[in-house]
């Protein structure tokens, strides 16, 4: 099952998408987030009897708008960790981002290019939790896991590494395309690729079944620390490709246009646009 929350007239809404692309709401429900948290979500989606909207009429915001956290693992595949020249971790490297941060799959991606030109992309797998939780044992993490969807976490490289914390880096306004859909965990799982193209030209390729820190590893580990709790996002990571490493570097300019996809979730459509300081 596809879910989707849906920017209309009225406000977001959650919907139920089908085969076809449609999408039909799911009443009263502001986002796939608010959805989770009914104990009978499943039916509810399945029983959606809402306004229906065609496929190309859809204006999709973050497939959850207000994430009570968005959780992201950095350094989580070998080919990237070894790209920006570090050893394999441990333990899974955790920082975070916050709702302000998050974008919708088609909106544009605005880029502060007056405090930044290192504008880098990182194609990423999410996790999206659909119970409460808190210390799971990894081997019953599948259960807390509501599906899957897609995130570009896009990364002003400068500011990240001006100190050892990358939080400077990672949580600028509206930085973070999230979605297309939701896809449940009984209809996906990693495995097929993640990719992300710029302009047209592929920069990073690899499968989600590489990572180093799987899907229930991260909720078993993140769920240790801090209470996971329906419609919060884990970002897994992003393979080799970015920007940064490459030699020479490159980076995002107004007028790019990114596409991030992950086979069988969907993709993301992204152009770049300037975002400057108002003047005073």
């Amino acid at each position: 099952m596809r879910l989707v929350t849906l920017r209309t007239g009225a406000g977001t809404v959650a919907a139920r998408q089908d085969d076809d692309g449609s999408a039909t709401e799911i009443l009263d429900v502001p986002d796939v987030g608010a959805l989770l948290a009914s104990p009978d979500w499943r039916n509810r989606a399945e029983d959606a009897d809402g306004p229906r909207h065609e496929a190309g009429d859809l204006d999709l915001a973050p497939v959850v708008t207000r994430p009570s956290k968005v959780l992201c693992v950095g350094l989580n595949y070998a080919s990237h960790i070894t790209e920006m020249g570090r050893d394999l971790p441990e333990h899974p490297t955790l920082f975070a981002k916050y709702a302000d941060t998050l974008a919708g799959p088609y909106d544009d991606l605005p880029l502060p290019v007056d405090e930044e030109e290192a504008l880098d992309w990182e194609a990423e797998l999410v996790v999206v939790i659909g119970t409460t939780c808190r210390r799971v044992p990894e081997a019953d993490a599948a259960d807390v896991i509501a599906g899957y969807t897609v995130a570009n976490d896009v990364s002003m490289r400068s500011w990240q590494f001006r100190t050892n914390e990358w939080l400077q880096g990672k949580m600028w306004d509206r930085s973070t395309p999230v979605g297309p859909a939701l896809v449940t965990a009984d209809a996906w799982s990693p495995g097929p690729e993640v990719s992300c193209v710029v302009d047209g030209e592929t920069m990073q390729r690899h499968p989600t079944s590489d990572l180093v820190f799987g899907p229930e590893a991260l909720v078993a580990y993140a769920s240790r620390i801090i209470t996971l709790r329906p419609g919060d996002l884990i970002l897994t990571g992003t393979p080799g490709g970015v920007g940064h490493a490459r030699d020479p570097q490159r980076y995002l300019r107004p007028g790019a246009e990114v596409v991030t996809a992950v086979e069988g979730l969907g993709e993301l459509r992204n152009r770049c646009v300037a975002d400057t300081p108002e003047d005073g």
